[in-house]
This record gives C-alpha cells, sequence and structure tokens, in this order.
C-alpha cells in the first residue's frame, strides 16, 4: 500500500520514478487539496533531446494524466551558460541562432506526451529567455545575488566533484545555479508554480530555488527528483554502441528507436515496462514474471508501446512488423533503415570497410574488420569473410538495393542514386 495519498505521488513511487522529495506530506497534502503547477527545464544544447531525457517527461505525463499542470521550460537563457553540474568541464558555448533553432526542434516531441490545447490543465511551454536576456546586471546582482551564500554554493556536490578533479569552474558556470533558482521564483509569480522536478543531480539547483523563493516571499515550493539511470550493464541510459538514442525522427527513425528498446538487457525490462510505458501496473507485474523465450515477447511489447508513444501507433506496429519480416522470416523489409550513394561510387566499386562506416554499422574501418573476422557481416544474407571485397553494381538486388548486416539485428539497404 502507498503511504501517499495523492495520485501522483503514488502513481511515481510504484512505477519507480521518485529519488528524493524535499517534503513529502507537505507535498502530498497540496497535490490533494489543489490543482498544482510545476516544471521541468531542458537546456537546448542539441537540436534533440535523447532517451535520457523520458524518465523527464514521463513526469510531466503522468504530473498531467494525475490532474494537474506541467510546464515544459526551454533554457533559451540559460542555454547561454551551460549547466557544469557533474560534468568534467564546461559545455561549448552555443550561438543565439543555434539556441533558437534547437528549441524550435525540440519543441516538436513534447505534444506526443502532454496536452497543451485542451482539457482540464492545459501544460505550457514557457522559454526563460523572456525574463533571463533581459535582467539588468547590476539590480539582478542586488536584488537575487544577495540571498546566495559562496560557502553554501561550493559545498553543493556538483561544485565540489568538479573542484574535487581540479578542473577549473567559469564564473560564468558558477551563474548556472543561481539563474535556475530565479526561473523558479519567476515561474512562481507568472504561473503560481509550486514544484519542480528534475533528475537526482538536480537536486542542488533545485533546492537554492526553494531557498530563494522563501526569501523572496513566495509559499512553500517542492523539489522532486528521479533518479539517473543506467542500465544493468552499466551504459549510459540514452546512449547505444552507435550513438545517441534521439527522439526527434529526422534524427532517428522509428525502426531504429524501435530496436533500441527491443534489445533491452533481460535485468532492465521490469523497470523499463513501470518507467515508460502507461501499461496498467497489473499488466505490467504480468509482463515482468515472464522469463525464457517469452521475455522477448514482452521485450517487443515494450519496444512497441514506448515507440507507440513518441512516433504513434501505426509507426510503432509498423516497425515491429519490419523486425518481424527481416528477423523471422528473412524477407527484405522495404521499412529498413536506408542509406543512398552515388550509383557512380558503386559501379566504381566501394570496398566493404567503406561501405559498413558509411552504412552507420561501423565507427571505423578498424572495427568494420573485426566484424568480418568476427564473422557478423552478412552481404544481401551472405557471410562476408574477407575484408577486402568490393561491393559493386552487381551486388543490387532486384528491388534496387544491397543488403547490408552486422549480426542479427543491425540491417542497412544501400540505395544508389
Amino acid at each position: 500500500m502507498s503511504k501517499f495519498k495523492s495520485e501522483f505521488l503514488h502513481t511515481l513511487s510504484e512505477r519507480g520514478f521518485i529519488h528524493q522529495i524535499s517534503d513529502e506530506s507537505g507535498l502530498d497534502d497540496l497535490l490533494v487539496k489543489e490543482q498544482v503547477t510545476a516544471y521541468i527545464g531542458f537546456d537546448p544544447t542539441a537540436p534533440s533531446l535523447h532517451a535520457g531525457s523520458l524518465i523527464q517527461i514521463m513526469m510531466l505525463h503522468w504530473f498531467q494524466k494525475t490532474g494537474h499542470r506541467p510546464i515544459s521550460l526551454m533554457g533559451g537563457g540559460t542555454g547561454m551558460v551551460g549547466d557544469p553540474s557533474f560534468k568534467d568541464e564546461a559545455r561549448k558555448l552555443m550561438t543565439l541562432d543555434t539556441i533558437e533553432e534547437n528549441i524550435a526542434s525540440i519543441q516538436r516531441v513534447f505534444a506526443n506526451y502532454i496536452n497543451y490545447e485542451s482539457g482540464n490543465a492545459p501544460a505550457l511551454m514557457i522559454n526563460n529567455a523572456d525574463w533571463l536576456r533581459k535582467i539588468n546586471y547590476l539590480e539582478f546582482l542586488r536584488d537575487v545575488g544577495q540571498y546566495f551564500s559562496v560557502n553554501r554554493m561550493l559545498s553543493f556536490e556538483s561544485v565540489k566533484t568538479r573542484l574535487d578533479r581540479e578542473q577549473s569552474l567559469s564564473f560564468l558556470e558558477f551563474n548556472y545555479m543561481i539563474l535556475q533558482a530565479y526561473d523558479f521564483v519567476e515561474l512562481y509569480k507568472q504561473t503560481g508554480c509550486r514544484m519542480q522536478m528534475g533528475g537526482s543531480d538536480q537536486w542542488g539547483n533545485i533546492v537554492n530555488g526553494i531557498d530563494l523563493g522563501h526569501r523572496m516571499g513566495t509559499p512553500q515550493l517542492y523539489a522532486l527528483t528521479a533518479p539517473l539511470l543506467t542500465t544493468s550493464s552499466g551504459a549510459k541510459m540514452g546512449k547505444s554502441a552507435s550513438g545517441a538514442i534521439w527522439l526527434n525522427p529526422d534524427m532517428l527513425s522509428a525502426y531504429d528507436f524501435w530496436q533500441f528498446w527491443r534489445n533491452t538487457e533481460d535485468a532492465d525490462v521490469p523497470r523499463f515496462l513501470r518507467l515508460y510505458t502507461t501499461l496498467p501496473m497489473d499488466e505490467v507485474a504480468r509482463l515482468s514474471a515472464l522469463g525464457g523465450a517469452e521475455l522477448n515477447e514482452v521485450k517487443k511489447i515494450l519496444a512497441t508501446e514506448v515507440t507507440a508513444m513518441l512516433h504513434g501507433r501505426a509507426s510503432a506496429e509498423e516497425a515491429a512488423e519490419t523486425a518481424r519480416k527481416t528477423f523471422e522470416e528473412g524477407a527484405l523489409a522495404e521499412n529498413l533503415p536506408t542509406i543512398e550513394v552515388p550509383k557512380a561510387d558503386l559501379d566504381a566499386g566501394l570496398g566493404i570497410l567503406t561501405l559498413l562506416v558509411q552504412a552507420g554499422l561501423a565507427g571505423s574501418n578498424g572495427e568494420a574488420r573485426r566484424h568480418i573476422k568476427g564473422g557478423a557481416v552478412k552481404l544481401n544474407d551472405e557471410a562476408v569473410a574477407d575484408d577486402r571485397l568490393t561491393v559493386g553494381s552487381g551486388e543490387v538486388s532486384g528491388e534496387g538495393v544491397v543488403k547490408l548486416s552486422v549480426g542479427k539485428k543491425k540491417h542497412i539497404l544501400v540505395r544508389p542514386v
């Protein structure tokens, strides 16, 4: 039986989202008593968020689902500084144009998880550049800076970690936690926001916001953080051997996204069903109890459910069917990822190592050579043993493509144009 009275905290607790809460009973009472507004900030460090951000996005989803109002805060202002939390070196500074382009690209994903248009608690999309870029520095120092103790700021784990490693922490980065704290106060003023959520690495920054709010006259504000996840093997969540698992479809196809979740390690399946799907908990429990050959079917369900939320049910089922045809029937599924190469290059002949790297199936010629020596590479479903093989137009199938595979799960179609 959950210790929480509010539906939101009960849901997050049973699904494994909660790492820390600043005042459990106070927040629980508030969530029962009234509709609450809460936010999570996302700095635009790339044109897309990746799967590592899905924990936070799902928290916003459940917050709205249980009757409250979520805010997705875009860091158009804080992105100019860069969050130094637990980083060994400063983030590369971005131009204003890059920040704006990244925000425009990132924003497209959120509507798949939360509703900004209608309902009892339509979400808000807000950009902290609206107030941070207008700040008068001297007034900000006087009105806000007076409440921050440098001694206390140096005690936060995110700062201590950098300094203990004798890595430089610039004055610019040192200001990040002040700006994030001020965001919390500003959002309360504008929207009545009472809670900030985020990953556990944000705890110090969020608590700073609570303290600043107290000193600047807000009612009690609250913090809730989720654990930072790694897979059972210790890999960082949201990354794969071939790179980041991007959420934007123009950076990663629905099929590749589906495959990432299909390849979930056995030990992670129950946890991922709770965190990344909206399946009822009794169904999660039933699926989590399965093992052996049935576990592979559970992984397909996990992959389809997670992909359906981001890309839509039709795309998720199409990805599942493509995988089934490719792996179970050995068919040349038309929905496999495809790269295009100049027809003239293929007519002249391309080295198999070059083609594997170009297709993204290997990071270097050396890695491609190791795949071949290990017997993992196939060309049109035939094993490749010679790393000096030249692939030419004669390998183009009747469907007008060359199928290139590494192992049982990585397939690319090469199409001459």
